[in-house]
């Protein structure tokens, strides 16, 4: 399947936690959900990124935001993995791939050489009206959490947008040209002058 596009409505789903709760999509409407998923439980870059959001897990949910985690594991290997580093959000347990398939991160990847089939890291933004407002579809472990407390505080990247670049250029667009004008005065000045000059010297003799 494709990911699912921006303004695109996410696919619902319902799966169990590490606690063998059931978690539906659909009844967390009303609230922002950050839907990642992660290849492996209790693997180096897996850990990173829960760790992360586990550390800025407050300020999530301060941007109104609830966080889940999908991976293939089951709930077993969630419990373990979430009681080891102390993690606040719901880890889903997604055996049969169907979820992965319905967000699009489940197909062939490679490594070193070797292909195999697996879960691209991947996380979702869903607004409160259940539609995908943002996509990260190739994760990148650092600063990505940070990146996803801007979207949710109204920000991109950090950069500033057009909008707020524009201005910034036209003026000093305006302060170069009057360089210029500066600079074509100037000569033009002294040329006056020598002459002037040359015409006093002259009548002098």
């Amino acid at each position: 399947m494709p990911i699912p596009q921006t303004g695109h409505p996410a696919p619902d789903f319902q799966l169990k936690d590490q606690n063998g709760n059931d978690v539906k999509l659909s009844r967390l409407r009303g609230k922002n959900v950050v839907l990642y998923f992660y290849p492996k439980d209790d693997t180096p870059g897996c850990t990173r990124e829960a760790c992360d959001f586990r550390d800025e897990h407050s300020a999530l949910e301060a941007a109104g935001a609830v966080v889940l985690g999908v991976s293939p594991d089951d709930t077993k290997s969630h419990q373990k993995f979430a009681t080891k580093f102390s993690l606040p959000f719901p880890l889903l347990a997604d055996t049969e791939r169907q979820v992965c398939d319905a967000y699009g991160v489940w197909g062939e990847k490679s490594l070193y050489g070797r292909k195999f089939l697996g879960v691209t890291r991947a996380t979702f933004l869903i607004d409160t009206e259940g539609k995908v407002a943002r996509v990260w579809p190739k994760v990148k472990v650092d600063g990505h959490v940070k990146d996803i407390l801007q979207s949710l505080k109204g920000g991109g990247s950090g950069e500033p947008d057009a909008g707020e670049k524009a201005p910034a250029k036209k003026a000093a667009s305006k302060s170069a040209a009057k360089k210029v004008v500066a600079k074509k005065a100037a000569p033009a000045g002294k040329a006056v002058t020598k002459k002037t000059a040359a015409k006093k010297t002259a009548a002098r003799r």
